[in-house]
Formats: structure tokens, C-alpha cells, sequence
């Protein structure tokens, strides 16, 4: 089957299970809480704990890709998508509520960015760099879909029949196409060789900085992606201006995608990673020099920071660690950034109520010290070409 072919599968069914799984909340998370008796924080606890369990589900679904291929796995997330949603439809208290986003969160483990990037390794190696791309330039429009549809889905059923919507969606369309994807073994992708003492030191300490590193721009993803609008407001912006900043993040997402697709897919995943890295502080710093004028610039350069760190935490470990063992290997390394993830909207809303716009500067030391912590990163001698 061609790349390009396998690139439009995985980034439909990537944008599907992101659609129908992470954007869900935005949406139902007050009718959830308002059938079910809870508080509507009680259900963004239930997404929390969700998150959690994707990120402890991580390096085993990466192991279980390195050696059998993402095809099975993937398909069978469709399956437990499925499961999730249909207890979730069931609920009536915070019980089955829990027990529901439980279960989407292996779900998630299973079939979410990291599990199509090492379904992308597992296929071709080292060239799997513009295919891991390719499926984050579509999936990039996931809210763009899912919210839009499930909005329409409940203002139609109820969030109940949204949820079952969403049900026939993962049987009906996601399901066929992972079966679609190459058969494990298409490519096969030898198991890591065993390095010398000091070479394994040298590339545990590594993957450690690298985990530090995604660990910052998770959670300051995840902390802006909750409280940027208030931000934007304790700058001074109008509540429209607000709004207006906030709709850029998408499309300046996308757009530096296309730039790493495109001007910088020739370059070493490395420099992708310091020019994400660096472009929060850069936004955050005119936010705060400047106000509300700086509002939309923010967005922008925040949220095309954002989108090329999204493809750097497939392709740096890739890059560096080489193919050899990359499931398992990445879903170690992001799993800490999985779990600050869930914790960034309570942990940095703290700050935003006690300093307003001022707690940019939480964001801006965190990110700053992951920008230099790039410069320590060295590429290890299973890796075909070095950092330029």
C-alpha cells in the first residue's frame, strides 16, 4: 500500500478518535453533569482520570506495536471507543460516568497520536517522519469536525444519543478503515540492539531530558487550551477580541504544520523542536509587554508553536532513539507529559486566579529551560543522521 494511502487512513481515523473521545467534554460535559447529578467539574475529574490511564497504557500499547504492528491495536481501539461511549450513554450516576471515561481511556492509550505514530515507525522506520506529518496535518482538524458534529449530534438526540452517534461512527467508518491499514511484518523493524554500559547510560539520560522536555509543552498546552480566553481578558481584551484570538489557535496550528511539512522537513526534527519550544515565550513575552494589542499575535505564534510540537514528539525520539523499539520507547517518554496534562488546567488555574496575565511567567520559565535542555539532547549511534 503507498504512504500517501496509509497517511489519509491513519489521519481520518486519528481525527475521528481525538473528535469522538478528547473533544467530547467541550461539548456534553454539562448535560453529562446535569443527567448523571454531578458537579460539571466532577465530570472534567472523570476526563482526568481518562488521561491518566492513556498515559499508563502507554509504553505497553507501544510495545505491543513494535512487535505486531498497529493494525490490530488500532482496530481494536475502535472497539473499546465503542465500549466507553455506549457505558457512558448508559449513566445515571457517577458511577457508570467514571467506569465510562475509564474505559475511554484505554481507548485512548490505545488508539490516539501515539499509537498511529508507532503504528508509522513500526511500517518505515527512519522514513516514517512525513508520514507521522501527514497525519497530524489532517488530524489537526479534529475540533474543527468534532465539535461541530457533536454539537449538532446532541442538539438532535441529546448527549446521550450523541454518544451513540459517536458509536456508529468508530463501528461504521473508523473500524473499516484501520483494517485497512498494512498487515504487521510489512516492514519489519529490527528490536534494539544492546548498547555498552556507558552508551545506555548516555541514551537513558536522554530519553529522561526528552520526557522533561514534552512534560513542559504538554502542560503548558493543555494550560492555555483551558485558560487562554481568561488570560486574553486579564490582558485587557474585549470578551469578542478574546474569542476572535482563540479561533487562530486552529488555524495557525495547521499552518505550522504545513511549514514543517514543507520549509523544514529536511531539517533535523531538532530544529522543528527548539523553534516550537522558543515560540511561547516569544508569544507570551508580547502579551505581556504590550496587552490586549498583542492578543492575536499570541495566539498565533503560541499556537504555531503548539502544532509543530505536536509532530516533534513523534519525530524527535524517532530522530534520536531511532526506529528500533520506538512504541515502547515513546510511550515512556511522553507519559509523564500525559499526566501533567491532566493536572495543567486545575494546577495553572491557581495562578491565573491569584496573578491574572502574570502567570505567563510560570509558562514562560518552564519553557525556557526546556528550550536550552534541547541543546543537551545528543543523537545516539543507533540513529542514521545527527542534530544540524
Amino acid at each position: 500500500m503507498k504512504k500517501s494511502r496509509v497517511v489519509l487512513i491513519l489521519g481520518t481515523t486519528q481525527t475521528l478518535a481525538w473528535a469522538g473521545s478528547y473533544y467530547l467534554p467541550a461539548i456534553l460535559a454539562p448535560a453529562m453533569a446535569r443527567d448523571t447529578g454531578v458537579s460539571t467539574a466532577t465530570v472534567f475529574v472523570a476526563f482526568s482520570c481518562a488521561m491518566l490511564i492513556s498515559a499508563v497504557l502507554g509504553p505497553r500499547v507501544g510495545a505491543a506495536i513494535d512487535r505486531q504492528g498497529g493494525r490490530g491495536v488500532l482496530a481494536a481501539s475502535n472497539l473499546v471507543f465503542a465500549s466507553g461511549l455506549a457505558i457512558l450513554s448508559l449513566a445515571g450516576g457517577p458511577v457508570l460516568l467514571f467506569a465510562g471515561w475509564l474505559a475511554m481511556g484505554i481507548a485512548m492509550g490505545m488508539g490516539l497520536y501515539e499509537a498511529g505514530f508507532a503504528t508509522l515507525a513500526r511500517l518505515y522506520g527512519k522514513e516514517a517522519r512525513s508520514a507521522i506529518t501527514g497525519i497530524t496535518l489532517i488530524a489537526g482538524f479534529a475540533s474543527t469536525v468534532g465539535w461541530p458534529l457533536t454539537a449538532a449530534m446532541e442538539a438532535e438526540w441529546g448527549w446521550r444519543g450523541a454518544c451513540l452517534g459517536w458509536i456508529g461512527i468508530q463501528l461504521l467508518l473508523a473500524l473499516p478503515l484501520n483494517l485497512l491499514l498494512p498487515r504487521p511484518g510489512a516492514r519489519e523493524v529490527a528490536a534494539p540492539k544492546p548498547l555498552p554500559q556507558a552508551a545506555a547510560r548516555a541514551t537513558r539520560r536522554s530519553a529522561i531530558l526528552m520526557a522533561a522536555i514534552f512534560s513542559v509543552s504538554s502542560f503548558t498546552a493543555a494550560a492555555l487550551g483551558a485558560h487562554l480566553p481568561a488570560l486574553l481578558l486579564a490582558a485587557g481584551a474585549t470578551p469578542a477580541a478574546a474569542i476572535a484570538a482563540g479561533a487562530l489557535l486552529g488555524p495557525a496550528q495547521v499552518g505550522a504544520r504545513v511549514l514543517e511539512f514543507t520549509l523544514l522537513r529536511k531539517a533535523h526534527p531538532l530544529l522543528s523542536a527548539k523553534l516550537a519550544q522558543i515560540s511561547h515565550p516569544v508569544a507570551a513575552a508580547l502579551l505581556l509587554a504590550f496587552g490586549a494589542p498583542a492578543a492575536m499575535a499570541f495566539a498565533v505564534i503560541h499556537g504555531a508553536g503548539n502544532g509543530i510540537l505536536t509532530i516533534v514528539r513523534g519525530t524527535l525520539p524517532l530522530a534520536v532513539f531511532g526506529a528500533a523499539g520506538y512504541g515502547a520507547r515513546q510511550g515512556l517518554i511522553v507519559a509523564p507529559g500525559r499526566f501533567l496534562s491532566a493536572l495543567a488546567p486545575a494546577v495553572f488555574g491557581f495562578f491565573v486566579e491569584g496573578y491574572g496575565v502574570a502567570a505567563l511567567w510560570l509558562t514562560i520559565g518552564l519553557s525556557v529551560a526546556a528550550f536550552i535542555g534541547l541543546y543537551w539532547l545528543r543523537v545516539q549511534p543507533e540513529s542514521e543522521e545527527a542534530p544540524r
